[in-house]
């Protein structure tokens, strides 16, 4: 990883703990809206990968897993601790990580440069990780680390912006860019998430209101989704609408 990009990205993520400490509260009635709103679309993506199969039979990697919290909700749902690992460029993260989640595995390591051998996982998380890198070719470096360790048949499951206006330390990723970024995987996106400055607010006041509003494009600012690997016979992995 770029060295001056490498800084970077640890200074503005410890930025973002300390905001997380003092602006998002978990049980403000905006950030449950928004962490259950994800959810249920998280649910429906995995429900399409799996294709009838258990969450308890496949192996799952977190790449800029935090402090595992996406991690522990997948064994809520049914995945074995044993088949999950997460890594993380902040050591701090991944001590808390082990701390909260003893039975997970946690690394500390660059996502341009993961520590596993070639089609290794069937399913790599990759949630808000590309948004939050401004250099376009360690994007890249990036997005082929993660589809190398992603077995043929498998998929990396997407979650990041495509337009966050406010903050400077974040760029945006369309569908077109996230489908320039792994070229030849069938990707398949939908945009989600009530844009959180309206959610937030509106929340306190009417979940019904941030239903209807979720169902408008527009008023949506991140894609989830699936973008899969390729086996050599690809005929069973769902085409690219």
């Amino acid at each position: 990883m770029n060295q001056s990009e490498h800084e970077r990205l640890q200074t503005v993520y410890v930025q973002r703990e300390i905001q997380k400490r003092f602006l998002y509260d978990p049980l403000d009635s905006g950030a449950f809206y928004l962490a259950t709103a994800r959810d249920r679309r998280l649910l429906q993506v995995l429900r399409e990968f799996l294709r009838g199969r258990s969450l308890q039979s496949i192996s799952i990697l977190d790449v800029g897993c935090g402090d595992g919290n996406m991690l522990r909700r997948l064994v809520l749902w049914g995945a074995l601790p044993e088949n999950l690992c997460g890594v993380d460029l902040l050591e701090s993260r991944i001590e808390r990580a082990r701390y909260l989640s003893p039975n997970i595995r946690f690394l500390t390591c660059n996502a341009a440069s993961l520590p596993f051998p070639d089609n290794s996982w069937d399913l790599v998380l990759l949630f808000t990780v590309i948004s939050s890198i401004l250099d376009e070719n360690l994007q890249k470096q990036v997005a082929a680390e993660t589809l190398r360790v992603v077995r043929p048949g498998g998929a990396i499951l997407w979650y990041d912006f495509w337009i966050n206006p406010t903050n400077p330390d974040t760029r945006g990723v369309s569908a077109r860019q996230t489908r320039h970024l792994f070229p030849n995987c069938p990707v398949r996106l939908r945009r989600t998430t009530l844009a959180p400055p309206i959610a937030r607010r509106l929340a306190r006041f009417s979940w019904p209101l941030c239903w209807a509003l979720e169902s408008l494009p527009p008023l949506c600012t991140h894609y989830m989704g699936l973008i899969y690997k390729l086996k050599e016979e690809s005929a069973n992995v769902p085409a690219t609408p």
